[in-house]
């Protein structure tokens, strides 16, 4: 196996022998050859898609089998081929769809190879040996580490622009370009002789369409449950019996506050769903009674330790411990093998579970953290931030957002929080808040210092309200008191980065590792257009990035 997607690859550079994400030799070649048929049925969609031919099937596969490669979604081999055999299905269709619509225009269909054209074996260990075929080392050695690292970069950024379109598509909000683009990435990759310039372009692009459809998912969102406002929510646990639930989807906890209602079970929000806890729609809930734990990388100490069930909704899930395998489910695209998987949000086992498990006998105390400053609530006090800055009181914004992980060196959020003068303001995105959640930071004139506005699924929020104080000052993004500082860790984050260059957002300090897919010669091409750095130390960092309008 050869995998580099996620911030904490093996030594920097790749995993060869088994994921530290917990997947082995046959689970990551199940998934190159998931990814690869996805690009064959991208390249006849593409083309039918340019003659006005559509299908919603073709659409929704090679979404969700892009988000089903995401670090830290599915490791079930079973299921993995399972959404081979499926994909070999749409991948006749989309051809079926494309000489169709040639014949109908008159036109001849092209001759089409490689991934388009590849027959695939029906047994598991077929497909193993056939995926071991189409791995990133094997592109690697024909076109060299700057280009594959750059076709890595545009693949990893559109499995992130998938997840947050399938986030969208489960509460009904669909973008037929973000479809369109999907498709027209992955067919991208499959090209022979392409060039840096090329690449870069779609990279960018891809930037551009993130933005889109993160506008989409939080049209969806608060379409379905309200803006967020701002919350106190309990961190901790109350008596009784428990679920916990992890992971990102909304929907999923709503259809499971639905059915535990009125059933003597509490439901408690873990990692990226703290979030749900602040939006009108969810928080009504009265058995929603707050958030447990932190985020996702100390889940196995964490599940061990709660009394209930557990259910997994989309990306995070690690190798659940023996001890709670049997009281944890999955739904959705996640999978584990050997743990119940949950099919149309029909949660009765996971209650059955919980019913029959302890729960906690007694109250954590009283620790409370506000949530909920989405991009809504932030410009609703955004004359109040205004006249701060304007008055002196706010010196500086810090953009703290991005996932969190087990590695050293993530501290670096920890300690820059500590160190922000008292005249600054942290913004909070993604799990990566769970780093600075402890830090006590008060306020300004009744604005809180720590505003976190929610998932990295919620980033959108954070365009929005630069780009409002950006018009406000009659500046640009770059020409604000505001500072990005990136934890970067699986593919969401990198679609986000990609949408941040889009926009033309310079400065940003990534870390704490660079991906190992950016090479020494593209990661000099960001320095130079973007000025992309690399975190070193606060001590270094926080005088450069207060006096960064000095000039």
């Amino acid at each position: 196996m050869f995998c580099y997607q996620c911030e904490q690859t093996a030594g920097n550079k790749g995993c060869t022998i088994t994921g530290i994400c917990g997947k082995n030799p046959d689970t990551a070649a199940l998934q190159d050859l998931l990814v690869d048929v996805a690009k064959g049925v991208s390249k006849y969609a593409t083309r039918a898609r340019h003659l006005g031919v559509l299908e919603d099937s073709v659409d929704d596969f090679v979404t969700e089998a892009l988000f089903t490669t995401v670090t830290n979604v599915n490791f079930d081999p079973e299921r993995l081929a399972g959404m081979i055999r499926d994909g070999d299905t749409i991948r006749a269709r989309a051809r079926e769809l494309y000489e169709q619509a040639c014949r109908q225009a008159g036109q001849v269909p092209e001759m089409i190879n490689g991934a388009a054209t590849r027959e695939l074996r029906t047994d598991l260990d077929g497909l193993i040996e056939q995926g071991n075929l189409v791995s990133i080392r094997e592109r690697l050695g024909g076109l060299g580490a700057d280009l594959t690292g750059l076709q890595e970069l545009l693949i990893y950024g559109v499995k992130g622009v998938a997840a947050y379109a399938h986030h969208a598509h489960v509460l009904g909000h669909e973008d037929p370009e973000v479809f369109a683009f999907i498709h027209k990435a992955m067919d991208a990759v499959t090209r022979a002789n392409p060039t840096l310039d090329e690449l870069f372009g779609l990279n960018l692009e891809c930037g551009e369409i993130t933005v889109r459809v993160l506008a989409l998912l939080d049209s969806a969102n608060t379409s379905s449950y309200g803006h967020p406002e701002p919350t106190e929510v309990l961190w901790g646990c109350v008596p009784g019996k428990a679920i916990l639930v992890s992971g990102h989807d909304l929907k999923d906890l709503e259809e499971l506050l639905k059915q535990t209602e009125g059933k003597g079970v509490n439901v408690y929000t873990h990692g990226e769903m703290l979030p749900g806890n602040s939006y009108p729609g969810l928080k009504k809930y009265k058995h929603l009674v707050g958030h447990y734990g932190g985020a996702w990388m100390r889940q196995r100490n964490e599940f061990s330790q709660f009394p209930g069930a557990i259910l997994m909704t989309t990306n995070c899930i690690q190798e659940p411990r023996q001890d709670y395998k049997n009281r944890i489910f999955t739904s959705g695209l996640v999978a584990w093998p050997g743990v119940d998987h949950v099919s149309n949000r029909d949660f009765s086992r996971v209650i059955e579970a919980a019913l029959a498990a302890p729960g906690f006998t007694e109250s954590s105390g009283e620790k409370k953290v506000t949530i909920g400053f989405g991009h809504h609530t932030v410009l609703s006090l955004s004359d109040k931030v205004i006249d701060a800055v304007k008055g002196g009181a706010i010196k500086h914004f810090f953009l703290i957002g991005g996932c969190d992980g087990a590695e050293p060196g993530r501290n670096y959020y920890t300690d820059l929080a500590e160190a922000m003068p008292q005249d600054t303001v942290a913004l909070t995105l993604g799990c990566g808040k769970f780093r600075i959640m402890d830090v006590e930071m008060g306020d300004i004139g009744g604005i809180p210092r720590r505003l976190d506005m929610g998932q990295c699924n919620d980033s959108y929020s954070a365009v929005v309200v630069a780009q409002a104080l950006a018009k406000a000052f009659q500046t640009d993004v770059n020409g604000l008191p505001l500072s990005l500082v990136i934890s970067w860790f699986e593919q969401k984050a990198v679609c986000i980065l990609l949408a941040l260059l889009h926009l033309g957002v310079k400065d940003i300090r990534l870390g704490p590792a660079l991906p190992a897919f950016i090479t020494p010669s593209v990661l000099n091409v960001l320095v130079e257009k973007f000025g992309i750095k690399p975190i070193s130390t606060v001590e270094e960092d926080l005088p450069a990035m207060l006096n960064k309008n000095a000039a």
